[in-house]
């Protein structure tokens, strides 16, 4: 795991029984600086996406402190990784909120790791912003489907929801492939299992079939029973909810043992790597991804400029401008919370609890598209890409705002 940091700084104030002196850490000059926290897969499985939101993250500090974003004040981050396990997810959270440098966090990548920090942050009243996160319940609680309640206040996404990528991936299947069957296959987790269970539904409620349906568990290599039922069912179109992981190895499986139909999963399937290592079994696979492809951007060409001029690790293309994105919201936060305060920085849990109401009221154009959140902290960038592997490349094929109507 690779920790890049800004600006050094000493002499850190630590918390008393009372609260801080102060908000973060002062510098020689007399500039305070704060951390924000990244959490994310950095290592391991999800890795390659996980990368992805910490150097998003960082680009957007370093642009901060460059272009003095919030005067007085520099920024840090310190990037812990989950591997996206839940327990290693809540530890992390822990750590920050203990950390009274921290003034907010970035992440998680994964939906499930989501939900073992929530709590954590929400008891600290800090701010945590996820680039990736899709799972409807996170933000619109159990019961989202038939009644809205949002669990947590702190909880934000810059990332919208399956409910709506679920519905748009349905939809182009029937509309814009002409798919009838679909045999729907999940990992199981959190992220997996919703994003299915919403394509399944969707898909059926289009006038489409399911042919079947089967579970995988994250790390398993030998899919040859899953290949066996899909080719027995007669199916056009494999839906699968989960990451990239097992993605590439099913769908090189599949079209090895003569199943010439296309796999569609969700953005956790969007990376270069599923390309890289199913190869040319990849041709024609497709993947929903949240926003628009940051390349199209006209507000995100220095980011990626920059994002390869450094020569960071991972793929910036799912979440790096979604990352970058979060990390500005806190930063503006920090600002208009300084600038409410008389130009000076409350104590350090006093801080915090002002940058949660002043991510609440972000409204600003980020690179990634429109910064602002609804009711239940959810992005009310609702915009959605099919990309489809062609030659060996990740292309989007249809971009749009989608209502799930």
């Amino acid at each position: 795991m690779v920790i890049l940091t800004s600006v050094l700084t000493t002499g850190a104030l630590t918390l008393t029984a009372c609260g801080s002196r102060d908000s973060g850490s002062k510098s020689d000059s007399g500039s305070t600086t704060l951390t924000i926290g990244v959490d994310a897969p950095l290592s391991g499985e999800n890795s390659t996406t996980g990368l992805g939101i910490q150097y998003g993250v960082q680009i957007a500090v370093d642009d901060a402190n460059k272009n003095n974003w919030v005067p007085g004040v520099k920024f840090k981050i310190k990037a812990l990784d989950d591997k996206a396990q839940p327990a290693t997810g809540q530890s992390n959270a822990t750590a920050f909120t203990g950390d009274s440098n921290v003034v907010g966090a970035v992440g998680p990548l994964n939906s499930g790791v989501a939900q073992s920090m929530q709590q954590v942050f929400a008891s600290a009243n800090m701010v945590e912003i996820s680039p990736s996160n899709t799972n409807p319940a996170l933000t619109q609680g159990k019961d989202w489907a038939t009644t809205k309640t949002r669990p947590y206040k702190t909880y934000f996404r810059t990332a919208t929801t399956d409910a709506l990528q679920g519905a748009f991936a349905a939809d182009y299947a029937y509309n814009g492939l002409k798919k009838k069957k679909a045999f729907v296959v999940d990992d199981k987790q959190t992220y997996g299992a919703g994003l299915a269970g919403i394509f399944n539904s969707a898909f059926k409620k289009l006038g489409g079939s399911i042919a079947g349906t089967d579970h995988v568990n994250t790390g398993d290599t030998d899919f040859s029973s899953l290949v066996t039922k899909i080719k027995n069912s007669g199916a056009d179109l494999l839906y699968y909810g989960g990451q990239y992981d097992e993605s590439e190895k099913i769908t090189k499986q599949l079209k090895g043992a003569g199943v010439k139909i296309p796999l569609f999963g969700g953005d956790g399937m969007f990376a270069t790597t599923y390309i890289q290592t199913a190869g040319k079994a990849a041709e024609g696979d497709l993947a929903t991804s949240v926003g628009v492809p940051a390349d199209t951007l006209p507000a995100a060409k220095q980011f990626i400029a920059t994002y390869k001029a450094k020569g960071y690790k991972g793929d910036y293309g799912a979440y790096g401008a979604y990352a970058y994105d979060a990390a500005t919201a806190i930063i503006k936060a920090v600002k208009a919370v300084k600038d409410a305060n008389g130009n000076k920085l409350p104590a350090s849990n006093d801080l915090r609890s002002k940058v949660v109401d002043a991510v609440q009221k972000s409204d600003f154009e980020g690179i990634s598209g429109k910064v602002a959140f609804d009711q239940y902290g959810d992005t009310t960038n609702k915009q959605l890409t099919v990309y489809q592997v062609t030659n060996g490349a990740w292309k989007a094929v249809k971009t749009g705002t989608f209502n799930g109507s």
